[in-house]
């Protein structure tokens, strides 16, 4: 009678081959775990020490704001333009448009207010160039802030705006 060779080696062989992909996700899990644990608690330890001494030399950041240097919102006059024509359209829309102009404080309002007409017209001269297909979608908007803006601090120089921001975009 032969005997059967036994597979016991070879199954052995393969639970053992099976056995390393598992030990090494659990290793790579285990060094990951340890890595964030040990970043977050030096991060916690740094961010402690910085606010020791911050207190101990009388640096306080709530101290350090100006309530004079905060931002100032300055309305600009309603607008009403007429686009210009999309191709191969008849009809040329309308934009109704209210802004706001965010300034870094009341002094630099003082600067701008005389300025205002010179940013009018910096709006109304662009304005009249675009599309109504130009403020489709967000990004169009975003295009048109951007824009304005360049032209406001342009037309403010050296004063500087910080953002222009919409209160209407209606376009008819």
């Amino acid at each position: 009678m032969a005997k059967k060779p036994k597979k016991a080696p070879a199954a052995e062989g393969e639970e053992g081959a099976a056995e390393a992909p598992k030990s090494k996700k659990k290793l790579i899990i285990i060094a990951a775990a340890v890595l964030l644990l040990g970043g977050g608690g030096g991060g916690f330890f740094f961010m402690k020490s910085r606010a020791a001494h911050a207190d101990a030399h009388g640096e306080h950041a709530a101290e350090k704001v100006d309530p004079k240097a905060q931002a100032v919102f300055l309305d600009v006059r309603d607008m009403m333009v007429n686009l210009s024509p999309d191709p191969g359209a008849t009809k040329a829309n309308v934009l109704k448009l209210r802004v706001a102009l965010e300034l870094k404080d009341a002094k630099v309002e003082a600067t701008v207010k005389p300025l205002l007409p010179r940013v009018e017209d910096a709006f109304q001269t662009y304005l009249r160039e675009i599309r109504a297909s130009d403020l489709a979608g967000s990004t169009g908007l975003y295009r048109l802030r951007e824009e304005l803006l360049r032209r406001v601090n342009i037309a403010l120089h050296p004063a500087k705006a910080e953002a222009v921001l919409f209160k209407d975009v209606i376009v008819q």
